[in-house]
């Protein structure tokens, strides 16, 4: 039963929203507690890593939405094109 219970937090809701709150991509997440362990010295790299990924993740998932818009428009031109010589 939990299995199912698991499966059924993945489905999108009626916002279009997942239900799963470890999965929301904010632009800073846990800005109090990362900035308390920059300070204290744990990290010394670039503590953003995960969310330059989410973007770069998001831009791609743009640009590969408008691709396909903009293959599928110029097919359907070209057939239309196609069929008025007949």
């Amino acid at each position: 039963m939990s299995f199912l219970r698991y499966l059924l937090r993945f489905l999108p809701t009626q916002t279009r929203r997942r239900s799963d709150r470890r999965l929301k991509t904010t632009r800073s997440q846990h800005a109090q507690f990362a900035s308390f362990l920059e300070d204290s010295g744990f990290r010394r790299h670039h503590a953003d890593h995960y969310e330059h990924a989410m973007k770069r993740r998001r831009v791609v998932k743009n640009f590969l939405k408008l691709a396909t818009s903009v293959g599928a428009i110029w097919v359907v031109i070209e057939s239309a094109k196609a069929l008025t010589l007949f």
